[in-house]
């Protein structure tokens, strides 16, 4: 049986999935006090200031899809029997320049395509959801007007 595509963990973003598997949602930021911009993906040294010190921020996990797509075929076998899903960008609302990829679902562990496309529209509210695949908890999304 074919599987899902998982995250590659790094030691940079080794945080971001520990916070995930406690169900929060945090974002890199730079520990620099005359600083302090998040940054994502996550790395070891500040863009803005080139500072190594950074800290983890608790996000509120509400955000608003920036951008989606419905993949057409072909798709990689583990993906086509979800066929139509979704893959949707999210901009954070505490976050703005901060985006996460992700997919809308209906519950957290619902299949990738148990939200109808026509639902989803740039700029509808959503709220983050965690669910564990394979080992790792990765985020969801859900859409904040059921």
């Amino acid at each position: 049986m074919d599987s899902l595509l998982m995250p590659v963990v790094d030691d940079d973003g080794a945080p971001f999935w520990e916070y995930a598997a406690r169900g929060e949602l945090r974002v890199q930021a730079c520990a620099e006090p005359d600083c302090a911009e998040l940054r994502f993906p996550p790395r070891p040294c500040c863009p803005h200031c080139r500072s190594f010190d950074s800290e983890w921020r608790r996000m509120s996990g509400r955000g608003r899809i920036w951008s989606f797509v419905l993949p057409h075929p072909p798709l990689l076998p583990a993906y086509a029997a979800q066929a139509p899903y979704n893959a949707v960008v999210v901009e954070l609302l505490d976050a703005p320049r901060i985006r996460l990829v992700g997919n809308v679902v209906a519950a957290p562990d619902a299949p990738l395509n148990s939200v109808v496309p026509a639902r989803l529209r740039i700029g509808a509210a959503v709220k983050v959801a965690f669910t564990e695949l394979d080992g790792i908890t990765v985020p969801r999304w859900l859409l904040e007007r059921a």
